[in-house]
C-alpha cells in the first residue's frame, strides 16, 4: 500500500532525528521518508515527517514558526550550549538573579536580530560540518576554542518567562527556522555573568504542526498495531499545507498542470460564491474535482499560476 502525506510524530529525548525516520521506515516499511527540521537528541516534541510524494513538499514546510518550552539553566556554560557537554566556566557562586533581572536580560533576544550558531551544529564552515570540526577539538583537548559559523539573522515573535526557581528559568518560544535554543540559553547566561545552558527543550509546533497533530514513537512500535496506528495519523497529501489557498481545476486545468502549463482563471473552477478570487494567490494547492492534491504552484509576473511541484 503506497502511503503519501505527513506524519507528526512525538520524538522522545534520545534518539536523534535521523534515528526516528529509520525507525518509521521499519515500522512502515516505506523507504521515502524525511523530516522537515532537525531535533536534537536531549529534544522532545513535534517532529513532522513527510512520506511518500509528501517528500517533494518538504521544501513548503520547513518556513513557518516554531514554538518551544525550553529550561535554561543558569550557573555554569557548556561547549554545546546545553546539557550534555562539557562544563567551560566555573559554577556561579553568588546568589542567582531574579526573575526581574531575568526579564530585562530577555529583551535584547525578542524581535529581530543577529544570532551566533553553536560550535556543535551542523552548520557549515569552509564546507565542513560545525559539529564535525568541534568534535575534533573537543577529542584532542586543543585549548583554544573551536571555529563557530557565521551569524545568522533571526526573528522571535514571543519569549515570555513561564517560572523561575533557584537556577532552572523555564520560557515559552516563538522563533524563525534557524533559530538557535541552545544559543539562547548560552547568550542569556552570559548577557546576566552567570552562564548558562540549555537543560530541557520541547517543540510544541512546526511545520504548522501542534502536539495534538502527533502520535508517540512507542505508540507506533509497540504491539502488532503500531503500522496501524501509524496510518491512522497520517495527514493526507491534500491537508500537508492547510496554510496556502487550494484552488479547484477543471479536468482541463488538470491536464494543464501535469504539463507544465501556466495556468488561468479559466482553468479554475468557480467556488462556492460562483466566482473564484480577483486576484490570483502567489502560491497555491491545487486540486483536482475530488479534491486530490495535483501539486504546488507559483503566481508569474505574468499573473498566471505556474507549477512547481506536481504530484500525479
Amino acid at each position: 500500500m503506497q502511503l503519501d502525506g505527513l506524519l507528526v510524530v512525538d520524538k522522545p529525548v534520545g534518539p536523534t532525528s535521523h534515528d526516528v525516520v529509520s525507525r518509521v521506515r521499519r515500522i512502515l516499511r516505506e523507504r521515502r521518508i524525511g523530516h522537515t527540521g532537525t531535533l536534537d537528541p536531549m529534544a522532545s516534541g513535534v517532529l513532522p515527517l513527510v512520506i511518500g510524494k509528501a517528500t517533494r513538499l518538504a521544501q513548503f514546510l520547513n518556513v513557518d514558526i516554531k514554538r518551544y518550552d525550553a529550561t535554561i539553566r543558569l550557573g555554569f556554560a557548556t561547549d554545546t550550549y546545553d546539557a550534555v557537554g562539557r562544563r567551560t566556566t566555573e559554577m556561579h557562586a553568588a546568589p542567582m538573579p531574579t526573575r526581574d533581572r531575568i526579564e530585562e536580560a530577555l529583551a535584547a533576544f525578542r524581535g529581530t536580530f543577529t544570532q551566533q550558531p553553536p560550535a556543535f551544529s551542523a552548520k557549515k564552515i569552509d564546507g565542513k560540518r560545525s559539529y564535525r570540526l568541534a568534535r575534533v577539538s573537543q577529542r584532542t583537548n586543543v585549548p583554544a576554542s573551536p571555529a563557530l559559523p557565521a551569524p545568522v539573522s533571526v526573528t522571535v515573535s514571543k519569549l515570555d518567562i513561564v517560572d523561575v526557581e533557584n537556577e532552572l528559568v523555564r520560557v515559552s518560544i516563538a522563533c524563525s527556522t534557524g533559530f538557535y535554543v541552545r544559543s539562547l540559553a548560552h547568550d542569556v547566561g552570559l548577557a546576566l555573568g552567570v552562564g548558562g545552558h540549555l537543560a530541557a527543550l520541547r517543540r510544541t509546533e512546526a511545520s504548522g504542526r501542534t502536539l495534538s497533530d502527533s502520535v508517540l514513537l512507542s505508540a507506533m512500535e509497540e504491539g502488532p498495531n503500531g503500522a496501524e496506528r501509524a496510518r491512522e495519523a497520517l495527514i493526507p497529501l491534500a491537508e500537508v499545507l492547510p496554510g496556502l489557498p487550494g484552488l479547484t481545476l477543471t479536468p482541463a486545468g488538470v491536464r494543464r498542470a501535469v504539463t507544465g502549463c501556466d495556468l488561468a482563471f479559466r482553468d479554475l473552477v468557480p467556488e462556492t460564491s460562483g466566482q473564484v478570487a480577483a486576484t490570483l494567490p502567489p502560491r497555491a494547492r491545487l486540486l483536482d474535482g475530488a479534491k486530490s492534491l495535483v501539486g504546488i504552484a507559483d503566481l508569474t509576473p505574468a499573473g498566471l499560476l505556474h507549477p512547481v511541484v506536481i504530484l500525479m
